[in-house]
């Protein structure tokens, strides 16, 4: 079963407290649901795994390790099933799991996951501290600096943009268009 947006919501704020983690999930919701048109996916379900990507993440902090291991029964609270699961196991390949993203949604998690912090960060050091006139050229700059968004692993993106088939450039551009709508949502 797919939970609806306000099952899930209900469910992102019962284990996460931190705004600026409810942004990051409203971020990769918005990213999630964007990429799913592009691909003539299923813009609800895609978003709702994006919603729900880092469900245990408060849990974790501390051992980080673990992350992604608490989802699956707190997602089964909402009736979630093995593949969404699946889903949001994924992102944390090579990082806090095994399970390896197999199909064109887990895919696209695992390299916007990342991706959408360095976009967000690159916005808000802006002038504008806006999404509306950045462009790739600027986040490729930001890339280059391994000080700006320390936190964000560049490999994990670049490995990803591979994974979806898709030149890096695009994926960085498909992203900056998913999160101008939000850009208030997301505390910009």
């Amino acid at each position: 079963m797919i939970p609806t947006r306000e099952q899930a919501l209900e469910l992102l704020r019962k284990y996460n407290k931190e705004e600026s983690h409810i942004h990051h999930a409203y971020a990769v919701e918005a990213t999630m649901r964007h990429f799913a048109e592009l691909f003539h996916e299923d813009p609800d379900l895609w978003g709702i795994v994006g919603l729900l990507h880092d469900i245990d993440w408060e849990q974790t902090t501390t051992t980080p390790e673990r992350h992604c291991h608490l989802a699956p029964d707190m997602l089964r609270e909402i009736g979630a099933d093995d593949s969404l699961i699946h889903a949001v196991q994924s992102h944390g390949w090579g990082i806090c799991t095994d399970v390896e993203p197999s199909n064109n949604l887990e895919r696209t998690l695992f390299t916007i996951d990342e991706l959408t912090g360095l976009i967000i960060t690159a916005g808000l050091v802006r002038p504008s501290k806006s999404l509306a006139d950045l462009e790739v050229k600027s986040v490729k700059k930001k890339w280059k600096d391994k000080a700006f968004a320390r936190g964000v692993n560049r490999e994990i993106i670049k490995q990803g943009a591979e994974k979806m088939n898709m030149p890096l450039d695009d994926v960085i551009n498909e992203t900056i268009l998913a999160l101008r709508p939000v850009e208030k949502l997301i505390g910009m």
